[in-house]
């Protein structure tokens, strides 16, 4: 381990982190973060986030482009490809995606390419999904701007089965051989993973199978991952077990020999778990508050810095002040800005601030470019609808910092 550098999150007021991580990045800087969007894309993204934050026009609105879609409507696809698909995914192949990467390249951003599509619920389906997720690989292969891919093991695999594994329930034959195909498709695609040295994620999912997703991933570190991390998990700090978790599979690595590549996120799936375990009437295993959740969230980072030797860290959040800590940590450490180990990751069409002004300071930064068929993507595009009116009232930053940007340029303009 590492002599420790005197410098620890929690000693720090959230003030003094800014102000430090101020030195080397400001997220406050609108001409960066839109740098490579024209005026027209600022009008459209304005209109866009006006409208994701009035939450009765996406409450009324949901429901309608879910009905629309069922009935085949003739207007609804080019109505939603041209608005919220334009401008949370990449396209709806990996070839009509490459002008994304391209826009993300010029702004020294990486991209994470992510087949986004949900409910193939099938053999069929799970086969389909896990050749796109290799062709994402065989894509991102010797390509430095495409620094990983990432997938669900649910997209390759009935939940049903990794719930029943979790919960140590009998298979019968049938639900064995579906078992046995989902460890084989998962190795496959770790293989490839390994065979074209492409880092890839395995996306944190719902408690109740979280744990069978953990053991086949660490199995899949302890084969591939000796020489470098090129397998990692996604650890979600919204679950109150989750830290504990992160610091046994390091001390596992140790054992084994082996780097843990640690994906670190708040959590998608709270509304959900709560009510689960409420219905069946055990312990809730999502966090009590939301400074809980930051405080492990943040911890994980520092974990990861501190045990660099055997770790590497994506953060994955919208969380200015988690990014700033980041920033610090790195800072104090003296790790470079661009060291392969260390990345902030943001979703695509969201927090450019954050994304761009990091990736201009220097540091690794990687969007997640979602792609699919326009229907099969809905559902991940009413939930980027719904966390931008989650907060009732108030108008989003996403919205200000827009508007901040062309007020900027209205001002130049009317200089010269």
């Amino acid at each position: 381990m590492n002599t420790q550098p005197n410098v620890n999150l929690t000693d720090l007021s959230a003030l003094e982190i800014i102000q430090m991580a101020k030195k080397h990045v400001s997220f406050d800087d609108t001409e960066i973060a839109f740098a490579t969007r024209s005026d027209f894309d600022l009008k459209k993204m304005n209109l866009l986030f006006w409208t994701m934050n009035k939450p009765t026009l996406v409450d009324s609105g949901t429901p309608l482009l879910k009905l629309a879609f069922k009935i085949k409507m003739p207007f609804v696809k080019p109505v939603v490809k041209n608005t919220l698909f334009e401008h949370f995914c990449g396209g709806e192949t990996i070839e009509e995606s490459e002008r994304t990467v391209i826009q993300l390249t010029q702004a020294g951003i990486g991209t994470i390419l992510d087949y986004s599509v949900e409910g193939e619920k099938s053999t069929e389906g799970f086969e389909k999904t896990k050749g796109e997720i290799i062709r994402t690989i065989e894509r991102a292969k010797g390509d430095a701007n495409i620094p990983f891919c990432v997938f669900k093991v649910t997209g390759i695999g009935d939940s049903k089965i990794l719930e029943k594994i979790q919960a140590n329930e009998p298979l019968n034959t049938e639900e064995q051989n579906s078992w046995e195909e989902i460890q084989f498709r998962m190795n496959e695609i770790c293989e490839a993973a390994h065979q074209n040295k492409v880092r890839i994620f395995v996306d944190g999912e719902e408690t109740w199978f979280q744990e069978t997703i953990d053991n086949l991933t660490y199995q899949m570190m302890r084969k591939f991952n000796k020489t470098e991390p090129l397998i990692y998990n996604t650890y979600q700090m919204y679950t109150i077990d989750r830290l504990e978790k992160l610091k046994l599979a390091h001390q596992n690595a140790i054992e084994g020999e082996y780097y843990v590549g640690a994906k670190i996120v708040r959590g998608a799936y709270m509304e959900k778990e709560r009510k689960r375990a409420e219905e069946k009437g055990y312990t809730d295993p999502i966090q009590p508050d939301k400074l809980s959740t930051d405080r492990d969230f943040d911890a994980a980072m520092e974990f990861c810095v501190e045990n660099r030797e055997r770790m590497a860290l994506c953060a994955g959040t919208h969380n200015e002040l988690s990014c700033y800590s980041l920033v610090v940590l790195i800072d104090a450490h003296n790790i470079k800005k661009n060291d392969p180990n260390f990345h902030f990751a943001q979703l695509y069409g969201m927090s450019d601030n954050m994304s761009n002004n990091l990736a201009a300071a220097g540091y690794n930064v990687a969007k997640y470019v979602p792609y699919g068929a326009v229907k099969d993507v809905m559902p991940y595009l009413m939930r980027r609808a719904d966390e931008n009116t989650a907060i009732a009232g108030q108008t989003s930053r996403e919205y200000l910092l827009i508007q901040k940007e062309i007020e900027r340029r209205k001002q130049v303009r009317s200089i010269f």
